[in-house]
């Protein structure tokens, strides 16, 4: 699937960091909310939180994530600005459900990454892929086998690649593709209270995408997380 937006290349930085205390996928959003406690007032790409009653519609810039059985954060553009708060006023000792964790930090990742168009192509694999609403959901029910769903799920898949670029401030000209190669498993899980079929896929795309971003809903809670397979 293609399609086709103006373009402005852009390094893009990342900093992943990786904790040693190792959490149960149930409990990133617990994860979540220890961090924002953790600081007495959270710069808002935390939370993305405007005020009590206004969320902040945009793309998660710090994103909460379980890699390797690990809590980690990955903090994306204006994100790897405002991480600096979490260092400097956070208590690391988290309450995650029944029990308290001391927070160690096992290393910290920081990349920039050229997202742009390319001629050649790059294989990735994107995890817990949330890519159906409620309204869309019915209608891949409804598409006449594997071959009509996949295209659907790669319309879905180029405009959630548009949205991440759009959000990292990154705008194109040229024809963004992603083809899906291989689903590897579909599993049910809940997000805001809501039952959501989620999908583990193996694509190839012409943009390069920084490793463990993610693409659809729920990216902020390590839903669609990415990473990059041998170059095409």
């Amino acid at each position: 699937m293609r399609k086709c937006c103006t373009m402005k290349t852009q390094n893009v930085q990342t900093l992943i960091i990786q904790f040693k205390n190792e959490i149960a996928s149930w409990e990133i959003p617990l994860f979540r909310g220890s961090v924002i406690h953790a600081m007495e007032d959270a710069n808002v790409l935390f939370h993305n939180h405007l005020n009590d009653d206004e969320l902040r519609y945009r793309y998660p810039l710090i994103q909460y994530k379980r890699i390797n059985k690990r809590a980690a954060l990955v903090c994306v553009g204006e994100g790897t600005e405002v991480i600096g708060d979490f260092f400097s006023n956070a208590n690391f000792s988290f309450e995650i459900g029944d029990r308290i964790e001391n927070m160690e930090i096992d290393h910290v990742d920081a990349k920039r990454t050229l997202i742009q168009v390319w001629d050649n192509e790059f294989r990735y694999v994107i995890r817990k892929w949330l890519p159906l609403s409620s309204e869309n959901y019915r209608t891949y029910l409804s598409l006449n086998g594997i071959v009509e769903q996949c295209a659907f799920l790669q319309k879905i898949l180029v405009g959630n690649v548009l949205s991440f670029c759009k959000g990292v401030d990154v705008t194109m000209e040229k024809e963004v593709s992603c083809v899906i190669q291989n689903i590897l498993g579909t599993h049910t899980y809940t997000h805001k209270g809501v039952k959501m079929m989620g999908f583990d896929v193996e694509f190839k795309s012409n943009v390069s995408l920084p490793d463990y971003v993610g693409l659809g809903k729920g990216v902020s809670l390590g839903f669609g997380m990415i990473f990059r397979m041998n170059k095409i």
